[in-house]
């Protein structure tokens, strides 16, 4: 077991470069080939042994040139800048899998799988995100822009809905599926266009997610 306990308890958007329902929930390969994504989480509960993390933001950029699992990844994370040095640090450990029991987390998975992670930015996270609603916004000055939709019948224009379960994940249980747009710049530049969103209830430890 770790040495140091954590919780994240929130709300998560995430949105990559492949098709609605993204390939990779069911151990497939991705529609491209490769996979870039950028993922925003709000913490309305957390800590990381004494340092609580109530009501703090982050976000990440990451990309891979192949399937993850073949590693070769970069990531750029990103912290709230309101964050004390105590909370950046505890909220970089649980990114980078720190802490973490292996193969626990989505955190400590994609960790393995990075060659290059860019230094961490603090800066100003606005991110808003309605799980059940399927709807996203997520903006990093200079960094970030993206959005979160609905599918739509592409008959009657009406708003699809659609749930990935995944019983034993490691970063959900139960994720709504959606559509999302983001452009990034700076370490990895994206511009992702109408492409896979999931919208998920964060609930995960050091020991993986809680159901």
């Amino acid at each position: 077991m770790p040495d140091v306990k954590w919780v994240l308890k929130g709300r998560e958007f995430a949105h990559c470069n492949c098709a609605y329902g993204c390939p990779c929930q069911f151990n497939a390969l991705p529609t491209h080939g490769d996979c870039h994504a950028v993922l925003g989480y709000d913490i309305e509960q957390g800590y990381h042994g004494d340092t609580k993390l109530d009501g703090l933001k982050f976000a990440g950029i990451v990309s891979w040139p192949g399937p993850i699992h073949l590693g070769h990844g970069q990531v750029q994370p990103i912290v709230d800048e309101r964050a004390t040095p105590a909370q950046r640090e505890a909220i970089l450990r649980i990114m980078s899998g720190l802490d973490t029991e292996p193969g626990a987390t989505v955190f400590q998975v994609f960790a393995t799988t990075y060659e290059k992670a860019h230094d961490p930015i603090f800066a100003k996270i606005d991110f808003d995100v309605d799980v059940d609603g399927r709807r996203a916004t997520l903006k990093v000055p200079g960094i970030i822009t993206a959005r979160g939709e609905p599918i739509r019948n592409p008959v009657t224009g009406d708003e699809h809905r659609a749930r990935i379960n995944l019983p034993v994940g490691f970063e959900y249980t139960v994720a709504e599926v959606g559509r999302g747009w983001a452009n990034t710049s700076g370490a990895i530049a994206l511009n992702l266009e109408d492409s896979h969103a999931h919208f998920a209830h964060l609930h995960m430890t050091q020991s993986g997610v809680v159901r």
